[in-house]
C-alpha cells in the first residue's frame, strides 16, 4: 500500500470520519490536512534517522507499539490519541508550534484543533511505516532508505496520476494557488516536504514554500 492509497483509502477517510465526528470539522478538510501533514510527519522521521540513536529508538518503538494494526481496526485511531501528542512531541521538538499554525492558516482549521487532530494521526503514520518496515525487513540502519522510498514513491505517484482525488480536495480546500505552477498541488505540496521538487513552485507562494521554509531545505 502506497502512501497516497494510505490517505485516499479506507484508514484516511476513518480518521478524517472521526474527527469530523469529534471537532466538527468538514471531512475534505481533515483529508486536506491529512495529505499535508502526513508526508511532512515521514520526512522529519526520515531527518531524525540519520542519527544512528534516534534511529535504533525508532526501530525499537516500531517493532514494540506499531506493527500496522492499527490500519484495520478504526477503534484504535481516537483510542491511542494522547500516545499520538508524546509522538508529535518527539518528532518536531521545539518546531511543533509553528509546524501545527502554519498548518492551521493555511487549511481553515483553528489551532485549538489543529495538534488533537495530528494527534489522531500520528499513531496511523507510525502503523504505517511499522507496517512497510516489516514487508521490507529492514532494521534501524535501513530506516532512512525506507523513509525516503514511501516519500519518493508518494511523489512518483502523484506525477503519475492527473487525476488524484486529493488533488480536488487540496485545491478546493487551500485554494486555486496551489495549483498554477505543475497543475498538481498534491505533487507540488509532496515535492515541496521532499526538498528536491521544492524549486518548482518556490516563485508560487502558499503552503508548499511554507512546509520548505519549515523543513528548512533539508
Amino acid at each position: 500500500m502506497s502512501l497516497i492509497d494510505l490517505l485516499t483509502g479506507n484508514t484516511g477517510n476513518q480518521v478524517a470520519e472521526q474527527a469530523e465526528n469529534k471537532f466538527g470539522i468538514s471531512k475534505n478538510q481533515v483529508i486536506a490536512l491529512l495529505a499535508v501533514a502526513t508526508p511532512l510527519i515521514i520526512s522529519y522521521l526520515r531527518n531524525k534517522s540519520q542519527d544512528a540513536k534516534e534511529a535504533e529508538a525508532l526501530n525499537n518503538a516500531l517493532d514494540k507499539d506499531h506493527n500496522g494494526s492499527i490500519l484495520n481496526d478504526a477503534s484504535q485511531i481516537e483510542a491511542r490519541q494522547a500516545e499520538g501528542g508524546s509522538i508529535l512531541d518527539h518528532i518536531f521538538g521545539g518546531q511543533k508550534s509553528t509546524v501545527e499554525n502554519q498548518l492551521s492558516q493555511n487549511t481553515g482549521i483553528s489551532i485549538d484543533k489543529i495538534g488533537p487532530i495530528l494527534a489522531m494521526l500520528a499513531p496511523v503514520v507510525m502503523g504505517y511505516i511499522g507496517q512497510q518496515k516489516q514487508q521490507s525487513n529492514v532494521g534501524a540502519g535501513g530506516l532512512g532508505d525506507l523513509l525516503g522510498g514511501i516519500l519518493g514513491n508518494a511523489s512518483n505517484q502523484a506525477q503519475a496520476q492527473q487525476s488524484n482525488p486529493l488533488n480536488d480536495i487540496l485545491g478546493s480546500v487551500l485554494g486555486g494557488g496551489q495549483s498554477q505552477s505543475s497543475g498538481n498541488p498534491l505533487n507540488d505540496i509532496i515535492g515541496s516536504v521532499l526538498g528536491g521538487g521544492g524549486n518548482q513552485q518556490q516563485g508560487g507562494g502558499g503552503l508548499g514554500s511554507i512546509l520548505g521554509n519549515i523543513l528548512g531545505g533539508k
